[in-house]
C-alpha cells in the first residue's frame, strides 16, 4: 500500500495531529527520511506546529515547516497519527486541496477521513504502522529512529498493554539499523529540565483523589505555567505519573490555554473507557488515553467529567 501510494505521486505531504508528541513526531519523521532516502525523485514536504526541544535531534527535523506556502498544492498528502481532519491545524487546507489523500493512524476515534485509510486501533503507534507498511530493506538508520523514538513514546517505553509481540519484533529489527536506543529512551523520555520536575511536584502535591480513591485529578493554570516558565509541550507525562498512584483506575491532568478552557488528558486502566468520555466532549483517543478540549470552571468540569466516569465505573461492578 504505501510504496505503491508513493510511486504514483509526484509532489507528496505529510502532515500530523497539532501538539506532536512522541508518535506523531517519529511517524512523521520516518516516512519523511524514508521517502528521502528512496524517491528522490519525489518532492515531499512535511507539515508540523513546532516539536518537543529533545526531539529536534532526528535527521529531518531541520526540514518541518510550520506555514503553508502560496499557492502549494500536492498530489497526494498523507496523515499521520491524525483522528480528523480538524486535528492537521494549520495544514488542513493543503489535506483539502491535495489531488489524493491518506490517512495511517491507530486512534479508535478516527473517522476514515481520507480517501484512503489504514487504521489499525490495537496497533502500539502509527511509527509501528510505518514500520510494518514500509519495505524493511529501505529504512535506513535515521528513519529507524524516528521510528523507534514514536514507538518508544507511544508505548511508555515498552510498558503500556498496547505493546503487543509485534512490537517487540520491530524493535528489534530497528535496533538492527545501528540506532543508540538507549540514548533515545534516556534523553526524549525520561531526562526533563529543572522546570519540569517543578510543575511536576505542584501537579502531584496539589492533586485530588475523588470517587472513593478511584480517580485523581490535578490542574495548572495558565498563570502557573508563567511562573514556571514552562509550555504545553513540558506537561507531557504528569497524566501518567497521575496513573501511577495505588488504587486509582482513572487520571485526569487538566491545564489553561485561555481563562476557564482547558486541554484535558485522560488515562485509564481496563476499567473505563476513556476514549467514550473524550468523543462525548468533542476529543478522541484510545480507551486508555484519550485528550479533548473543555470550557468553563475547574470545578464545573471536573463535574461534568466526574458524571460520566462514575457510570462506567458502576456499570463495571
Amino acid at each position: 500500500m504505501l510504496d505503491e501510494m508513493l510511486k504514483c505521486a509526484g509532489k507528496i505531504a505529510l502532515g500530523g495531529h497539532i501538539r506532536p508528541d512522541g508518535d506523531c513526531v517519529g511517524s512523521c519523521l520516518g516516512l519523511y527520511r524514508y521517502i528521502k532516502d528512496n524517491y528522490k525523485e519525489k518532492e515531499a514536504d512535511l507539515y508540523l506546529e513546532d516539536i518537543p526541544e529533545p526531539f529536534k535531534f532526528l535527521e529531518g527535523a531541520e526540514d518541518i515547516l510550520h506555514e503553508i506556502p502560496e499557492d502549494k498544492t500536492y498530489d497526494l498528502f498523507i496523515c499521520l497519527d491524525c483522528g480528523s481532519e480538524d486535528r492537521l491545524g494549520f495544514s488542513a487546507p493543503l489535506f483539502k486541496k491535495a489531488v489524493h489523500t491518506a490517512c495511517i493512524d491507530h486512534h479508535v476515534s478516527n473517522g476514515s477521513f481520507a480517501e484512503e485509510n489504514y487504521v489499525v486501533p490495537d496497533a502500539s503507534s502509527t511509527s509501528e504502522l510505518i514500520y510494518n507498511l514500509a519495505e524493511k530493506e529501505k529504512i535506513s538508520k535515521s528513519a529507524a529512529e524516528a521510528l523507534y523514538l514514536g514507538i518508544v513514546h507511544d508505548t511508555g517505553v515498552f510498558q503500556y498493554s498496547c505493546t503487543g509481540p509485534s512490537t517487540f519484533m520491530a524493535a528489534a529489527e530497528l535496533l538492527g539499523k545501528g540506532i543508540d536506543a538507549p540514548k533515545i529512551v534516556r534523553d526524549t523520555f525520561y531526562v526533563k529540565t529543572y522546570a519540569q520536575n517543578q510543575i511536576l511536584g505542584r501537579a502531584l502535591m496539589e492533586s485530588i483523589m475523588f470517587l472513593g480513591g478511584a480517580c485523581i485529578v490535578s490542574y495548572i493554570r495558565k498563570s502557573t505555567m508563567e511562573f514556571y516558565g514552562v509550555t504545553p509541550k513540558e506537561l507531557d507525562g504528569i497524566v501518567s505519573h497521575l496513573k501511577n498512584t495505588k488504587g486509582v483506575k482513572t487520571a485526569v491532568f487538566m491545564y489553561e490555554t485561555e481563562p476557564e478552557v482547558y486541554k484535558i488528558s485522560l488515562r485509564s486502566d481496563d476499567t473505563v473507557d476513556v476514549s467514550a468520555i473524550a468523543a462525548r466532549f468533542g476529543g478522541g483517543g484510545h480507551k486508555k488515553a484519550a485528550g479533548l478540549t473543555m470550557s468553563g470552571s475547574f470545578y464545573n468540569i471536573i463535574n461534568r467529567l466526574s458524571a460520566q466516569i462514575e457510570s462506567q465505573l458502576k456499570g463495571s461492578l
